[in-house]
């Protein structure tokens, strides 16, 4: 491969660390501990709607957009194309802000424990990624 090659691989190596780093504001773990793969996160519309989002990071807006139908936080990340644990934080973020809710998937909720089956469906999704 040539110099440039190796620079430009380099270059974009970098910025997949840098802009993750970038949009948590520096944090590397969530404030969060309840939120796992499969907990389902559904937006909240605030009575301000479109003015409220503008102030939010795109990665917040794109998460926004996705939980109009809920979708677990396993989902969110491959849609982002985000470690899980990157979007766990964007996650918090629109809690703390009212912006999203977060449950268990219904099967937990019902059951009253957590489905081993939903659970390694989740596990062999995040592997095919």
């Amino acid at each position: 491969m040539s110099h440039w090659t190796d620079r430009l691989e380099s270059d974009d190596a970098e910025d997949s660390l840098v802009r993750p780093y970038t949009i948590t504001r520096g944090r590397t773990a969530p404030q969060r501990d309840d939120l796992t793969l499969i907990t389902v996160v559904t937006t909240v519309e605030p009575g301000d709607g479109r003015a409220a989002a503008r102030r939010l990071e795109p990665e917040h807006r794109a998460i926004l957009d996705q939980c109009r139908t809920p979708a677990a936080v396993a989902e969110i990340a491959a849609e982002l194309d985000l470690p899980v644990s990157v979007t766990k934080i964007l996650i918090g973020d629109l809690v703390s802000l009212g912006r999203v809710t977060t449950r268990p998937p219904l099967a937990a909720e019902q059951s009253g424990g957590l489905n081993v089956e939903l659970l390694q469906a989740v596990r062999d999704g995040l592997q095919r990624l």
